[in-house]
């Protein structure tokens, strides 16, 4: 762990309490620290168990390390663990929101980082990029800042191509941003600039502008808060929000496969809002289960919403095409209900 960023943190944060600001920090860490602490020949590729048990080792000593980096810098932290499944049932995502607001009711500054230790999926597939943004809309928060070991966004890897230009703002994340974000970052890391795109998709989404900027940089976080020109890629947030639920859906599940459905379909869930009805599905893709995601695309292929599927892939297969009542008893009425349905069209 590199104490003297976690120094300049705190020391940044205790700036912004003077200036009347309240932050919440979201924080990677765990099980680096616990393969420094047991095996740094350890590579973070180990089995999914292997990985809980570096987390449970590397999380009170991560904490130590921001605890004293705060204390030094006259704050109080409290340690959060949550997982993007907090955010998809409304008591438990109410309760998150609570206990963080009592927090910082308390003039206490929230340390939240994934519950590692007993969330195999999380440590697989999850990332604090996309977990921050979920909390940035928790939170209702009016700024999202992502530090890292870059300016911001280039239009290529810096790394690689010496004439990769810097992007100060963005309105909309397309396609070419996404290919120029590329894939992960470092071993050390689970996700590089691709998961930090993706957390300010989820932020825009949430009504809340993103900075992604250089954790190095001299007071990155007031800069970031005063909105000072080239402190980091802005991304604007969209006017229209989603709900906590939808975009846990949207952007924390992992597709397990995909539905086509014809022209008269696609219309009635953009146009009108309804549910996916067997009637209007063409074509089913993956092995999917019930209860798990699925793509939904449009006759010509393209996705245009994500759902969760009410009914199994073979049998959404079986019964494509047929009307309600034609549908045995037995099977769900909706292939994806209208409330677990998330539009992305005009992504």
């Amino acid at each position: 762990m590199d104490r003297a960023a976690i120094d300049k943190l705190a020391r940044e944060l205790a700036t912004l309490r003077h200036l009347g600001q309240r932050a919440v920090v979201v924080t990677s860490g765990a099980v680096t620290a616990g393969v420094a602490a047991i095996s740094p020949g350890i590579h973070r590729s180990a089995d999914p168990v292997t990985l809980q048990a570096l987390a449970s080792v590397g999380q009170h000593r991560l904490m130590r390390v921001y605890d004293d980096a705060f204390e030094a810098a006259g704050l109080l932290a409290g340690q959060v663990l949550l997982a993007p499944i907090d955010f998809a049932y409304r008591p438990r995502y109410l309760h998150a929101r609570e206990t963080l607001d009592r927090l910082l009711e308390l003039g206490v500054v929230p340390i939240v980082n994934e519950n590692d230790a007993i969330a195999d999926d999380e440590i697989r597939f999850g990332d604090n990029d996309r977990l921050s943004a979920l909390v940035a809309h928790l939170m209702r928060a009016e700024l999202l800042v992502i530090l890292t070991d870059t300016a911001g966004l280039f239009s290529a890897d810096p790394r690689l191509e010496d004439e990769a230009t810097f992007i100060e703002q963005v309105i909309e994340i397309d396609h070419e941003l996404e290919q120029a974000a590329g894939g992960p970052g470092t071993d050390s890391a689970r996700g590089g600039m691709a998961s930090k795109l993706a957390a300010a998709q989820i932020a825009a989404w949430s009504g809340v502008r993103t900075v992604i900027a250089f954790a190095g940089r001299p007071e990155v976080l007031i800069d970031a808060v005063h909105g000072e020109p080239g402190v980091g890629t802005v991304f604007l947030p969209h006017a229209r929000s989603l709900p906590a639920r939808k975009l846990w859906i949207a952007f924390a599940l992992a597709p397990a496969g995909r539905i086509t459905v014809d022209a008269g379909a696609r219309r009635a869930l953009v146009e009108r809002g309804t549910s996916l009805l067997a009637a209007g599905v063409v074509g089913v893709e993956g092995g999917f289960s019930a209860d798990e995601a699925v793509e939904i695309c449009g006759p010509d292929g393209s996705v245009f919403a994500k759902g969760i599927a009410h009914v199994p892939a073979s049998r959404a297969g079986e019964w494509q095409g047929r009307r309600t009542a034609d549908l045995p008893p037995d099977l769900p009425r909706e292939v994806v209900h209208r409330d677990d349905l998330v539009l992305l069209a005009d992504r």
